[in-house]
């Protein structure tokens, strides 16, 4: 599997260098983290001789594999704080993201390497982990078998398979098989997701369900409101806020016109309202005039207007303390949802779409319990609202219900960590 993989890496390579190579070397923002993640220049990175004990490497893929991880990433660095915690993510947007909340957490945030052998072999040589801790899933082959080179044990956290991904592996098990059975253990988030692996061929020995690190936010929920310093002015005694979070194209349309119709009623309503990728922000703030909404921008330090758009990078998550509900985006339309906890760790009711794929479970529950409603499209959505609005007893109970969900859900931090520490413990005890 691994020399058909590499067989058609090299094939690939070689008809698209042509094209690649120039946009490489004369584009300077790419000529710099490409040369790095090819695993060359990391001596001006690299943790030195005087290294510490042990060497844990944290990898994400974008943004909100960053985001699950943080509450983990935290408490190793209280855990083990004479160690060296490395922290990579996939993405642009992660890697941003992750200098943002992690800098003072990890010891540095390093590249991810091309999954070229001799690149991979660069960064274990450089870096020399003890530990390669995946989260979720971004599987790369030579990475894994780099790993096992190496004798680095590996573990999946917050493991998770759904149904498309399962159809996928099964098709091509002979290929995905290999790498599920490259890591030492696979903590996943549900039975389902363990059943699966099962059916996949991984062995029990290997499978823990651990729950899902995303409710691992509520194990330090003090750190959350850090994210946004210098509170907007709109958010005071005047206002009651709602906030309408990682909206995707296609949302923004239906929420503005719900908020034109709340505001008829509720005139002290004041929306926030953040984009999921804050280069359409010019695109959504048409949208708004285009409502007879004046927007003003986060970004330009502007006040008033008849809403906030915010068009920052890692405030979002802060601003869900100051509302009185929220909106989860990505889930009116077929973009598989966001984190609704970051809201509910507030004590916030929420509502979202019927596509929140990618956090159906915590969607579920939240739902069940009362924290949330799932709205299908504008009426619905300001029927739900204009309740809240009209009864705040109402809001205050649905709110309830859903911190006491993610306080009872609590703990998926501490039962990953105790998975960390076996595996390091059985590492030391092989050498010895």
């Amino acid at each position: 599997m691994l020399l058909i993989y590499n067989l058609i890496q090299i094939t690939a390579g070689l008809l698209l260098l042509p094209v690649l190579l120039p946009l490489v070397l004369f584009t300077p923002k790419y000529r710099w983290v490409t040369l790095q993640r090819l695993g060359l220049r990391l001596k001006k990175i690299s943790a030195g001789p005087d290294r510490r004990q042990p060497v844990i490497w944290v990898h994400a893929l974008s943004v909100g594999e960053v985001s699950s991880s943080r509450a983990l990433v935290r408490r190793l660095r209280r855990e083990y704080p004479h160690g060296e915690l490395l922290f990579s993510a996939s993405t642009r947007s992660g890697r941003e993201y992750a200098e943002r909340v992690l800098a003072d957490d990890v010891d540095r945030i390093i590249p991810f390497p091309l999954d070229f052998l001799l690149s991979v072999e660069a960064f274990l040589r450089t870096f020399e982990p003890d530990l390669f801790v995946l989260v979720e899933t971004d599987l790369w082959p030579n990475l894994l078998a780099g790993l096992r080179r190496h004798q680095v044990k590996a573990v999946l956290v917050n493991g998770r398979v759904s149904e498309q991904s399962f159809r996928s592996y099964k098709r091509f098990a002979w290929f995905f098989a290999p790498l599920f059975n490259s890591f030492s253990s696979l903590a996943m988030q549900a039975g389902a997701d363990v059943a699966r692996m099962k059916e996949l061929g991984v062995g029990d020995e290997r499978l823990r369900c651990l729950g899902n690190l995303k409710y691992g936010i509520l194990d330090e929920p003090a750190d959350i409101g850090k994210t946004c310093e210098n509170l907007p002015p709109e958010i005071n005694e005047d206002h009651r806020i709602w906030v309408a979070g990682s909206t995707h194209r296609g949302e923004e349309e239906i929420v503005l016109r719900a908020y034109k119709k709340l505001l008829d009623a509720y005139p002290d309503l004041y929306l926030i309202l953040a984009p999921r990728n804050i280069e359409r922000a010019d695109e959504v703030a048409d949208l708004a005039g285009q409502e007879g909404l004046v927007p003003a921008r986060r970004s330009e330090g502007k006040t008033g207007g008849d809403l906030l758009l915010l068009d920052t990078l890692g405030e979002l998550a802060g601003l869900y303390e100051y509302c009185e509900f929220a909106f989860i985006g990505g889930s009116l339309v077929e973009e598989r949802g966001h984190n609704p906890l970051e809201a509910a760790v507030f004590a916030r009711p929420v509502i979202f779409g019927p596509h929140m794929e990618d956090f159906s479970e915590i969607a579920d529950d939240l739902v069940s319990c009362g924290g949330a409603v799932s709205v299908a499209d504008e009426s619905a959505m300001v029927g739900v609202l204009g309740g809240w609005l009209a009864d705040p007893r109402l809001k205050v109970q649905a709110g309830t219900g859903g911190a006491r969900l993610v306080a009872e859900r609590s703990g998926t931090t501490e039962k990953h960590l105790a998975l960390i520490q076996k595996l390091l413990a059985e590492r030391n005890a092989d050498e010895d």
